[in-house]
């Protein structure tokens, strides 16, 4: 399992746009799977988006606003933020290292997450 590393998180207005990296440490890491999760204070942590061998997938309530996408490395991945509302404030967690993923939000199937970075949407 590998240390995932976060960034880009800040506060921004409702209706701005916010982009997050997620990289994992030295070189020769690959993943084939890539996803984000977030989590707000007093709440469990739910999926976002991910993309699985080439194909992504959206949680219904940022479906149209968010895009993920992979780096120009194998071992980074982007998430673009767009028209944030303020229930998109929480934590987001970089998740990798898929593993018997029978679908793509099954957080048991993901190894390797990131320590998280906060947004804040007001």
């Amino acid at each position: 399992d590998v240390q995932l590393v976060e960034s880009g998180g800040g506060s921004v207005q409702a209706g701005g746009s916010l982009r997050l990296s997620c990289a994992a440490s030295g070189n020769t890491y690959t993943s084939s799977c890539m996803a984000w999760y977030r989590q707000a204070p007093g709440k469990e942590r739910e999926p976002v988006a991910a993309i699985y061998r080439g194909t992504s997938y959206y949680a219904d309530s940022v479906k149209g606003r968010f895009t993920i996408s992979q780096g120009n490395t194998e071992n980074t991945s982007s998430l673009e933020m767009n028209s944030l509302k303020p229930e998109d404030t929480g934590m987001y967690y970089c998740a990798a290292g898929c593993r018997n993923l029978g679908s793509w939000y099954n957080r048991a199937g993901y190894y390797d997450w990131g320590q998280g970075t906060q947004v804040t949407v007001s």
